[in-house]
């Protein structure tokens, strides 16, 4: 087993849902969390509870990310990084004869898969430079949120889809290139989670949603994600994988 304790770990989209939970599971886990995200107020508020740190960054700008690891490094050697920040527009190819806004989808693009990407290529640059530890001189984790839409992408979600296969068909590459540094490469791609956004729903609605699960028959707790971020943390085989974390739900196209 893999025991990062001490480190730093930091978790982009930090402030809340499925961020949050993991910045939480990471502090009980022993780990100084340094929380990434727009959302100050949630942000610190957060990271005060888990005796953390918050940085405003927007990790769809490299200046932004750089700042941001510049204040985590000053914290300790950086060992683990959870990329789940992003976002989940919504529009069709063509919808009442107008074309999907290219603006709209290169922001999807740029956020979810160019932010995962910088915020993984600056870390694994401090990792790299890390004294190693343990047996297999291991340096740092990388890990990813992709979806099941990378795979089962529904009617509407053409630029989130395309933004989170691209997470997916990043995670072997660069599990490759960065095997020679001790630093490990996966991705969690989750299905139907409580989120914010789903916590926004009626009741209702989320119950009708939980429903379509084959098992367990409801929504994903974050708390749920959260544990097998961990796991993957301190199981040292895993590496290069992408894990469907779904209940066995495969999407509708609607």
């Amino acid at each position: 087993m893999m025991n990062f304790a001490g480190g730093v770990a930091v978790v982009t989209g930090g402030a809340s849902g499925l961020g949050a939970a993991c910045a939480r599971a990471l502090a009980q886990a022993g780990m100084r969390v340094v929380i990434f995200d727009l959302n100050e107020s949630e942000g610190s508020a957060h990271a005060s509870e888990l005796g953390g740190v918050y940085c405003k960054v927007d990790v769809a700008n490299p200046d932004s990310v750089k700042a941001g690891f510049e204040r985590a490094v000053s914290e300790g050697a950086i060992r683990v990084l959870v990329n789940c920040a992003g976002i989940g527009p919504v529009a069709k190819t063509v919808s009442r004869g107008a074309a999907h806004d290219p603006a709209l989808f290169m922001r999807a693009v740029s956020i979810n898969l160019g932010g995962t990407f910088t915020c993984a290529a600056q870390a694994a640059t401090i990792m790299a430079a890390q004294e190693p530890v343990g047996a297999d001189k291991a340096r740092g984790v990388i890990i990813n949120t992709a979806s099941v839409a990378a795979y089962d992408g529904q009617i509407g979600q053409v630029a989130y889809a395309a933004s989170k296969g691209g997470v997916v068909g990043m995670t072997l590459p660069m599990a490759r290139d960065l095997a020679d540094k001790g630093i490990r490469v996966c991705t969690i791609a989750p299905g139907l989670f409580l989120t914010p956004l789903l916590h926004s729903l009626p009741q209702e609605a989320q119950d009708s949603l939980g429903k379509q699960v084959p098992y367990p028959p409801r929504l994903g707790e974050p708390s749920e994600f959260a544990a097998l971020a961990l796991h993957i943390v301190t199981n040292p085989m895993l590496n290069g994988e992408v894990i469907r974390l779904d209940g066995a739900i495969r999407m509708a196209p609607r």
